[in-house]
C-alpha cells in the first residue's frame, strides 16, 4: 500500500500538546499535513473513540488519513484508516481483521522487528530511536543514521525519535521513506507554524535539503 504523502506521520500526545488534540489536527491538516496517528493510550476508550470521531470530522475535507494506536477494533468502529501496532504485536492477525485495504504500521526499535513486522504485512514500520529523544527515554540508545540507511534500503521505514525540522533533511537523505514526529509538532507553541517547517524540509528536492 502507498503511504500516504506527503511523508510526516504526526503521533499524538495530548500530554505535550499545549491546546486541545482537535485543534492541534486541525492545524496540522491546515498547514499541509494529511497523515496523523492518535496515540492517547492512557484515554479511557470511549474518550478516545469520541477523540477519533472529532479529529476524523476534522481530517475529512483535507483528505488525512487518521490512524489509531494498538485498537484494530476501534479502526473498525471508526473507519479510521489503520492501526499502528506496539513492538510485539500481531501483525498478521490486524491484517486478517482490518483487510487489505487498511494501513498497517509497526513500532520496531531494532533491525529484526522491522523485518519481521513487514514479512508479517505492515506496509510501514517506524524505526525508532534514531537520535536521543525526549519522548522516548525508555527506548535504548540512538540507531542513528547508519542503521536507519541500511534498513532503508530493504523496508519501508519511517525515522522516529529525536527528529526535528533541523533533522528531516538526515532522515530523507539516508532513504526513509518519511518521518514520524511528536515532540516536535505537539510540543510546538504553534502546531500550524511547525509542521509547515518540517513540510518545506520534507517536500524539498535532496539538493534543497542541503
Amino acid at each position: 500500500m502507498t503511504l500516504p504523502p506527503p511523508p510526516i506521520l504526526v503521533i499524538s500526545d495530548r500530554h505535550q500538546a499545549r491546546q486541545p488534540l482537535e485543534n492541534v489536527a486541525e492545524a496540522v491538516f491546515a498547514a499541509g499535513g494529511r497523515w496523523l496517528l492518535v496515540r492517547e493510550k492512557d484515554l479511557e476508550p470511549e474518550g478516545r473513540l469520541a477523540l477519533v470521531r472529532n479529529i476524523l470530522t476534522i481530517a475529512r475535507p483535507y483528505g488525512a488519513s487518521v490512524m489509531i494506536s494498538a485498537d484494530g477494533a476501534a479502526v473498525r468502529e471508526t473507519g479510521a484508516a489503520g492501526v499502528h501496532l506496539p513492538d510485539g504485536g500481531d501483525v498478521a492477525a490486524a491484517r486478517t481483521a482490518l483487510g487489505a485495504g487498511a494501513l498497517i504500521g509497526y513500532s520496531a526499535h531494532d533491525p529484526q522487528g522491522a523485518r519481521a513486522a513487514v514479512a508479517a504485512g505492515a506496509d510501514y514500520v517506524t524505526l525508532s530511536p534514531i537520535f536521543p529523544s525526549i519522548s522516548k527515554p525508555d527506548y535504548g540508545p540512538a540507531l542513528g543514521l547508519a542503521v536507519l540507511r541500511e534498513m532503508a534500503t530493504q523496508l519501508p521505514v519511517l525515522a522516529l525519535g529525536g527528529v526535528t525540522v533541523e533533522t528531516v533533511s538526515d532522515c530523507l537523505d539516508a532513504g526513509a521513506a518519511g518521518v514520524a514526529v511528536m515532540g516536535a509538532v505537539m510540543g510546538a507553541p504553534d502546531p500550524g507554524a511547525a509542521m509547515a517547517a518540517l513540510l518545506a524540509k520534507a517536500v524539498a528536492p535532496a539538493v534543497q535539503r542541503r
